[in-house]
């Protein structure tokens, strides 16, 4: 079975809180991985995400440790949302 990985970063104003991690994490911008396998069978392309890894921590400096996090894309999506409605100042603070 063939799989993709498909890169991109995420920013955060603020700092947020997932269910995948154990402390709050400060704002910055953080490197997202999607990793996707290739659904055999189909008379078309098509990929089914197999997870989605967040490397800890924001802006590493070089020659430091990260952490790669396996985190829920929908929880990440909402905390990127309440992130960017707390800088608009409509979300409540602390939400994300």
């Amino acid at each position: 079975m063939s799989t993709r990985s498909t890169e991109r970063t995420i920013s955060f104003s603020h700092p947020f809180r997932l269910t995948a991690l154990d402390q709050v994490q400060p704002a910055g911008r953080y490197r997202l991985v999607t990793e996707e396998e290739r659904l055999e069978g189909l008379s078309f392309e098509a990929f089914q995400r197999v997870r989605t890894l967040l490397y800890l921590p924001a802006d590493s400096l070089p020659g430091r440790t990260r952490e790669v996090v396996d985190v829920d894309p929908a929880e990440l999506a909402a905390a990127v949302v309440a992130d960017a409605l707390q800088s608009l100042g409509t979300g409540p603070a602390g939400t994300a």
